[in-house]
């Protein structure tokens, strides 16, 4: 199963985003304390729509109950990681979890965290003209990514509203 970890948030408008494409990816959204807003925030509910009721997450007290109680494989998301997000094999032939953890946005992922765990420190490969890509944004890419390699596991194909012949119409 995929995970998306965010280490203490501090947006709730890139926390509700995430939500709605943990939603879309049928992906378990784990949240480490301390939140830089209210779960029950406006901002976050209007981000997150509608689907925040068919969203499956843990809220945790701190990075050391996170890993007491989350077993598998993590990879963590740094502008330091050496490695691009693609290089990696997501296709989890083992069935293990797979925790793709991310930073709060001003500071991301301690040093000490990622220095326990080089080999999966990834990056996401852009110019030197940019610090860091929006965290949401980056979840997108690196979930949409794992599940690419995982041949979209149970995601549908069509569109379930108006239906698959939808534009020949």
């Amino acid at each position: 199963m995929n995970h998306i970890v965010l280490y203490e948030p501090e947006i709730p408008q890139n926390t509700g985003n995430i939500m709605r494409t943990c939603v879309a990816t049928n992906t378990k959204l784990h949240l480490i304390k301390p939140l830089g807003f209210s779960l029950d925030e406006a901002h976050l509910k209007r981000s997150a729509v509608n689907y925040i009721d068919k969203l499956d997450y843990t809220v945790y007290e701190n990075w050391d109950d996170f890993k007491s109680k989350n077993k598998g494989v993590y990879y963590y998301l740094t502008r330091y990681g050496r490695v691009p997000h693609t290089s990696f094999d997501y296709r989890n032939k083992e069935n293990l979890d797979l925790y793709f953890i991310f930073g709060k946005e001003s500071t991301g992922i301690p040093k000490e965290i990622l220095k326990k765990d080089l080999s999966h420190c990834l990056r996401i490969p852009m110019t030197k003209n940019v610090r860091a890509l929006n965290v949401s944004n980056s979840v997108a890419i690196v979930i949409y990514e794992a599940l690419r390699q995982q041949d979209f596991n149970d995601l549908l194909r069509e569109e379930p509203h108006k239906g698959a012949d939808f534009l020949e119409k």
